[in-house]
């Protein structure tokens, strides 16, 4: 995997069982597994405290985030900004990871250089957590749950539009966007679990049909910040109705 892509999510059961720490991805969280250091040596850190205010531009401004977290207070998952992210130091080739275990959203500090990455990582992950919100997902034993919420993932975050495509000089005509969400989630899945490839592929690939459909709480494909804003307009508009029901 590439530094600066996102993977999720890392982590899982209690330590002691019979899968290894290992397998469960915590690895590329090394932090997960330290004490909490106090807010005032936390502070004097600059990836920190740069990684707190990208992340708030992000939750304040951002459609794609703010749209998942009005649909994650419906579902009755409120999100809150203190409690469900932690800006933490991480292995170099993640930028993210979603822990079921605390259900929170880490955010690499060391690896997010921009706001615009901020965008794409924090609402990567909060997809993986409104999946983990509306569906009893099976993060640990069952690779097919892991593999339609990196499919989801990949597909409504704005991990694969053209721009980002481009910057990573991958070009395609017919079918490019299902291909990107395919490797993507392959990519995703070995990142964080120790299986084959041939694990990773048959997974995404039994499951794919039905994950890339699964368009909530979109509607849509968010090709663009400009479909995301419509999307997130719909959805308003949809609790809306259903209230006058």
């Amino acid at each position: 995997m590439e530094q600066g892509e996102a993977a999720s999510p890392p982590v899982a059961e209690e330590k002691g069982g019979e899968e290894e720490e290992d397998d469960l991805g915590y690895r590329l969280f090394p932090e997960r597994n330290k004490k909490s250091q106090s807010f005032l040596m936390r502070s004097l850190f600059t990836f920190h405290n740069r990684c707190q205010l990208m992340l708030r531009m992000t939750l304040d401004t951002n459609p794609y985030a703010q749209l998942l977290l009005q649909a994650m207070k419906q579902s009755g998952c409120t999100v809150f900004n203190d409690r469900h992210f932690s800006c933490e130091n991480c292995d170099g080739c993640v930028s993210g990871g979603f822990d079921s275990a605390t259900s929170q959203i880490v955010l690499c500090q060391n690896n997010i250089r921009h706001q615009s990455h901020m965008n794409r990582v924090v609402t990567h992950e909060l997809i993986h957590a409104f999946d983990h919100c509306r569906a009893h997902v099976d993060w640990f034993k069952n690779v097919k749950h892991l593999a339609c919420s990196e499919i989801r993932a990949a597909n409504l975050s704005g991990d694969c539009t053209l721009i980002n495509e481009i910057a990573r000089f991958k070009f395609g005509l017919k079918g490019h966007h299902q291909t990107c969400v395919r490797d993507r989630a392959i990519r995703s899945i070995l990142a964080v679990r120790k299986v084959s490839k041939e694990t990773a592929e048959k997974a995404v690939d039994e499951v794919f049909d039905a994950c890339f459909n699964d368009l909530e709480p979109f509607g849509r494909i968010p090709h663009s910040k400009t479909d995301a804003k419509r999307a997130y307009k719909d959805f308003q508009n949809r609790d809306r109705y259903n209230a006058n029901l």
